[in-house]
């Protein structure tokens, strides 16, 4: 008995030992189905594109509670396991504010890399200053000046006080998104933390601060596409 008692003890001894415990992952990021964004996007069909670049193509979709999301898959797999994406994904996902798209969730099943954003209305900058006929918005001058504001509170939330800092290097006018109110939010902001340097369609900092640059002590700020 003393025998059974002291292994009993023993063994409990480890379970409390935190360098024998398995540590569990903390998630925080709502997971979907390959085939419920199939669903949503209905099987990510062209008319469903809303837009695209350097890391992927996003469609509107509508997801199964009937909130409209857009829905973003990647192009380029990133090198990293599905654990060590899903570390970054969740540490992503809890960064706020208001001038940074939100990261609803995400997609992690054999091949496919999906990111949920929420959906704003109003699409991105460069389709308003830039879009075809339908989709071209007159931005008057307040408007303009708001954008420019709010742009520059999200870089430097990510710069300076987000943890750890992010650097997005792929500041351009089509990842600014506007919403229904035409303010700001910075789009694509946690993707350069999960992909390699070279998998980016962003201009360097040095051309973008020899262009016209908007400086906020000593740090450029300025977001514009070198074509806009």
């Amino acid at each position: 008995m003393f025998c059974n008692w002291f292994g009993a003890l023993n063994w409990c001894g480890r379970r409390d030992d935190p360098e024998e415990q398995p540590h569990e992952q903390v998630v925080a990021t709502k997971k979907f189905s390959y085939n419920s964004l199939r669903s949503a996007t209905r099987d990510f069909h062209p008319s469903s594109k809303i837009g695209g670049g350097g890391y992927g193509v996003v469609y509107k979709g509508v997801l199964r509670d009937g909130t409209q999301a857009a829905i973003k898959s990647l192009s380029v797999e990133s090198k990293q396991g599905t654990h060590e994406f899903m570390t970054e994904i969740d540490m992503i996902s809890n960064i706020r504010h208001p001038n940074l798209v939100e990261l609803i969730g995400c997609c992690v099943e054999g091949g496919h890399r999906i990111l949920v954003y929420e959906f704003l209305e109003n699409n991105s900058l460069a389709s308003s200053l830039l879009g075809s006929k339908g989709k071209y918005v007159a931005l008057d001058w307040p408007k303009r000046a708001a954008i420019c504001r709010g742009t520059a509170s999200g870089l430097s939330f990510l710069h300076e006080e987000a943890q750890p800092n992010i650097v997005h290097r792929d500041i351009k006018a089509s990842n600014i998104l506007l919403d229904g109110s035409f303010n700001p939010k910075i789009g694509d902001f946690g993707l350069a933390k999960l992909f390699p340097d070279n998998v980016t369609h962003g201009i360097s900092c040095t051309r973008i601060c020899t262009s016209g640059t908007t400086y906020k002590e000593g740090r450029c700020v300025q977001f514009w596409d070198s074509h806009a």
